[in-house]
């Protein structure tokens, strides 16, 4: 691919080296606004080999489906019986972004505390380094997505500048690393 072919399809990427029968859910924060997210959510469902759709308030976190924040909205991990679900809010943005992987990621240390995987990937801004760090140090596992195959190393690099990330790959070697460690236990 040429560079400039490769670097907006970083999601994309990641999504097709997922296995259909990864043993987690998958939650994704893109900085998008409102009407694009039902898009990218439809065509990850068609290059991917999981289930992926745009968050909805209620929506049960299981292995194997991943969830797309709406654009314009926080979404949160919440716990809510013996399976955690999804909650969309509209609280002040984070960052100057809403959704927030912030957000996201402090929910996700309140119901999985250390037994979450981050992945932190190509974006302006420095969204994510707050709750990479809090979950990071909950025992959590965080890789990033490495400046080559960035089109603004920004979130990514904020991560990886912070001696946070185990790992910091192209988007194909993240999907492939995620899948290796949430079968091993993100080790």
């Amino acid at each position: 691919l040429r560079d400039a072919d490769y670097r907006p399809n970083a999601l994309a990427l990641l999504f097709s080296r997922l296995p259909a029968n990864l043993p987690v859910p998958v939650v994704v924060v893109q900085h998008m606004p409102p009407e694009f997210t039902p898009h990218l959510a439809d065509r990850l469902a068609r290059e991917s080999n999981l289930p992926v759709a745009e968050a909805r308030a209620g929506a049960a976190l299981v292995p194997g489906e991943a969830w797309i924040a709406p654009g314009g909205r926080h979404t949160v991990v919440h716990a809510a019986g013996p399976t955690p679900t999804l909650r969309l809010t509209d609280d002040a943005p984070v960052n100057s972004c809403r959704p927030s992987a912030d957000i996201l990621f402090r929910s996700v240390r309140e119901v999985y505390g250390g037994r979450g995987l981050v992945v932190v990937m190509t974006g302006m801004g420095e969204d994510g380094l707050a709750g990479a760090r809090d979950l990071k140090a909950a025992g959590c596992s965080v890789l990033a997505q490495d400046e080559a195959s960035s089109v603004v190393w920004g979130m990514a690099g904020a991560v990886a500048g912070a001696g946070l990330a185990e790992a910091v790959l192209p988007p194909e070697e993240l999907g492939d690393e995620i899948a290796r460690r949430v079968r091993r236990g993100r080790r």
